[in-house]
């Protein structure tokens, strides 16, 4: 199998893009890979990122990493670090120019004990790409949620922490917009 050209939009992080099965449908006007793969947190994306990341040479990458990194016992500001990093590192890699999407940490059933740390992960994560060139924050977090505040339980397969189509299809909706502003 022939390598993907460069400059496609490239998607890596933790099982909630391991599992995106529609990903290439749900932007057939764009060339997309997901290299995801699951269980991962940001420092497993660090140190794979020579075998997920920078041979493809990527327009735009999509980093979905935290959720799990919280759930391990990671701080909000250990997150942020690690995102930092690993933002730092494809910079030097690939080049400073290169749009990285932060994509939030979900809510989910499985997890929402932890609302309070992902939160404040989100805010310092948003914030960081709201002070740094050519780096942007997708929010997944609000549009899973409820009107009053809960998490929605109807986006999840039995598991309560994987997406079914419905949470995918709140992805394919943020993520979307951010396509469409960043791809070639």
């Amino acid at each position: 199998m022939d390598a993907p050209a460069p400059g496609a939009i490239l998607f890596t992080g933790s099982s909630s893009v391991r599992f995106w099965e529609s990903l290439a449908e749900d932007f057939p006007d764009h060339q997309v890979l997901n290299r995801g793969f699951g269980g991962s947190e940001f420092s497993d994306l660090q140190y794979y990122a020579d075998r997920v990341v920078y041979p493809y040479q990527p327009s735009v990458v999509f980093v979905y990493e935290g959720d799990n990194d919280i759930n391990a016992g990671d701080t909000p500001a250990q997150v942020l670090a690690q995102a930092r990093m690993l933002r730092d590192s494809i910079a030097a890699h690939l080049g400073a120019d290169t749009p990285v999407v932060f994509i939030s940490p979900k809510p989910s059933v499985a997890r929402w004990h932890l609302r309070a740390a992902y939160e404040e992960a989100n805010a310092l994560l948003e914030a960081y790409a709201d002070g740094t060139d050519h780096t942007y924050f997708a929010d997944v977090w609000t549009p899973a949620l409820q009107e009053n505040g809960e998490v929605r339980d109807d986006i999840f397969v039995a598991d309560n922490l994987h997406m079914n189509a419905a949470g995918y299809a709140i992805w394919r909706e943020v993520i979307g917009r951010w396509i469409e502003r960043l791809a070639p």
